[in-house]
Parts: C-alpha cells; structure tokens; sequence
C-alpha cells in the first residue's frame, strides 16, 4: 500500500508543480488552489509511505516520479521543446525509479 500512495503522491507532485506555474506567482486563484490542495495531499502521501519506504529511497522515487511527469507534460503542451536527449534523460530516471523499488 505504501508504494502505492507513493506513486500517487509523486503525480500529485507534477500536479502542484504545474499549478504553480500556471498560477503566475499566485496571480490566479484557481491554479493557486490547486497548487495548495495537490502539495498538501503528495506531502501528506510522501509522509505516509515513509513509514515503510526507507526515506531517501522514498524521495527518490517522488522526486523522479514527479520531475519525469512534469517534464512530459511541459513537452506534451509545447511548453518545453522535445528532444531525443531528453527523452533519454528521462528514460533513465524512470529506469532509476523502477530500479529502486526492485532493489528494496
């Protein structure tokens, strides 16, 4: 279950982390309230699986969930230009992911 409130928690990260940008500095009321909803409930998540997830394993994990998703989806918008490098990039840090949940 751990793991699984994890994954969800480093989605709920690029969500946050798109909400603020979108929010222009907290310009917006809508993007600033989901930015708010969406950090406090992926801390919350994060917080929780560390009661079972080793805590840098844990954050590495979130973070990489989360720069990974948020990244597609600058490039998926056309916010971020796409490049092979950086789909590689990425691929590695998934792969960096998935390494550290079969090592534990």
């Amino acid at each position: 279950m751990s793991w699984l409130v994890l994954i969800v928690s480093g989605v709920l990260e690029a969500v946050w982390a798109t909400a603020l940008d979108k929010s222009q500095g907290f310009s917006r009321p809508v993007p600033s309230v989901v930015f708010l909803v969406a950090l406090v409930a992926s801390m919350f998540g994060l917080g929780y699986a560390m009661r079972d997830v080793p805590v840098g394993t844990a954050y590495a994990v979130w973070v990489g969930i989360g720069a990974v998703l948020t990244v597609a989806y600058a490039m998926a918008t056309g916010q971020e230009p796409v490049s092979a490098l950086k789909a590689l990039f990425l691929l590695m840090i998934v792969g960096g992911v998935v390494g550290l949940k079969l090592a534990h």
